[in-house]
């Protein structure tokens, strides 16, 4: 058996209806889209959600729920949180060590009137601090 002598299964496929071929053919004149009207037309072209003037279902409906793919980081306090300032080296794993930070965050911003002193210190690209 080869993938050429495949047929579809009997029954499964129909000709597509030829419409607009005359009069005899059965689907002639109006070519099965009844007299006149918006939808017997030409180039009939309606929004995809246009229900005839009334206001659409999907305004009608209130809108619910927003997701961003901007991240924003954890905000830590060095003021505040002196452990962290007091690190030899400031990485994602060694604050983990002395401060709790959910498993999912995944960036830290340090902040702090002290926070622009530390920034010799960051050696991890997701450890950011306050300064300009």
């Amino acid at each position: 058996m080869g993938i050429e002598n495949l047929t579809p299964a009997e029954g499964s496929t129909k000709n597509r209806k030829r419409v607009g071929r005359g009069q005899a053919s059965g689907t002639g004149k109006t070519a099965s889209r009844g007299q006149k009207g918006q939808k017997a037309r030409s180039g009939n072209k309606r929004k995809r959600n246009f229900e005839g003037g009334q206001m659409q279902l999907a305004k009608r409906l209130p809108k619910i729920g927003f997701s961003t793919s901007n991240i924003k980081p954890y905000v830590i306090n060095v003021e505040k949180i002196k452990a962290v300032a007091e690190l030899g080296e400031i990485t994602m794993e060694t604050i983990r060590g002395v401060h709790k930070i959910a498993a999912s965050v995944s960036k830290v911003k340090l902040v702090g009137a002290t926070a622009k002193d530390l920034a010799s210190k960051i050696k991890d690209d997701n450890v950011t601090t306050t300064g300009k």
